[in-house]
């Protein structure tokens, strides 16, 4: 799968979240967005990396940046995720993982010598104009949020 590089348009998508409401790229026109792909809800690394985005997400849009969460989750899973930890902000249910491929995070991984095809959890800065800023592929739960401030000028 090819990877998405700097400067390159944003696959557009238009998914529905955990509360059925259509999202789209088209829709944060105007504002950086920072998307990022979990492999799945209420899981250790994807908590992890969802309550890191929630923690400094008034730091985040204080800076003009959205954000989006896409899993291959149903919204009802998505929806629990959010409740559960209070996250606040849209987490995109990507059920045939469509977006990811298009995104080139959909991947062969291997747990306990077995493989699999899952997310390869992933994060892209997105610009107004809808053109990548900066893309993150396999990054740790513990640096997606760093990572997006470093390129905004916030860390």
């Amino acid at each position: 799968m090819p990877q998405l590089k700097a400067g390159s348009k944003a696959p557009r998508f238009s998914l529905p979240d955990q509360s059925g409401n259509a999202v789209s790229l088209s829709g944060f026109k105007e504002k950086k967005l920072l998307l990022y792909f979990y492999p799945k809800a209420d899981t250790p690394g994807c908590t992890k990396q969802s309550c890191s985005v929630r923690d400094n997400l008034a730091s985040l849009r204080g800076q003009g940046v959205e954000v989006v969460g896409i899993s291959p989750d149903k919204p009802a899973d998505q929806e629990k995720f959010d409740n559960k930890f209070n996250l606040g902000f849209p987490l995109l249910a990507d059920e045939d993982h469509a977006i990811a491929e298009a995104y080139g995070v959909w991947g062969e991984k291997s747990m306990y010598g077995k493989t699999y095809m899952g997310i390869i959890r992933s994060a892209f800065l997105v610009d107004e104009s809808g053109k990548l800023l900066q893309s993150w592929y396999k990054v740790s739960a513990e640096d997606t949020v760093p990572n997006v401030l470093k390129v905004i000028g916030a860390a």
